[in-house]
């Protein structure tokens, strides 16, 4: 007798899908930013670079296990989500405290100005829908 594997509960439907959207174009934005920058000014400012690539892959990961679906991936897309609101709110306080620290910006520079501070409501509202699909609502 063979076991019949259930697909994982979609995460994408409805709003779902809007946040697979926004996360990708982030994936986008915070790459090929990051890219760029590292490759051909690091030594200008390494910190902002580099967690400029960090957010990239974080959103990555993210659109990832959004896509994906399943309880496992649900829940490691909240944890994610904390992660990376954790992150934006203590670059975007240090970028305001410290600013000689950053001499170019990041992604979450400024609790993500430069990107219409779509990267401090993006994780806030994806963790309220992370919540809504585990209650059975997105499903």
């Amino acid at each position: 007798m063979t076991a019949v594997e259930e697909k994982p509960a979609r995460l994408i439907s409805g709003p779902g899908m809007l946040l697979v959207w926004f996360y990708g174009v982030m994936v986008v934005g915070a790459v090929s930013r990051s890219a760029y920058q590292i490759a051909t000014d690091f030594q200008r400012a390494p910190l902002a670079y580099t967690l400029s690539a960090v957010a990239g892959v974080v959103y990555g990961f993210i659109t990832y296990t959004l896509i994906r679906g399943g309880e496992t991936a649900r829940r490691a897309a909240r944890v994610c989500c904390a992660a990376e609101l954790v992150g934006v709110l203590v670059v975007g306080t240090w970028t305001l405290v410290e600013p000689s620290a950053f001499p170019d910006a990041t992604v979450w520079s400024e609790y993500g100005m430069g990107y219409v501070f779509i990267p401090v409501v993006l994780p806030l509202s994806a963790m309220y829908w992370l919540r809504k699909a585990r209650n059975g609502v997105a499903a």
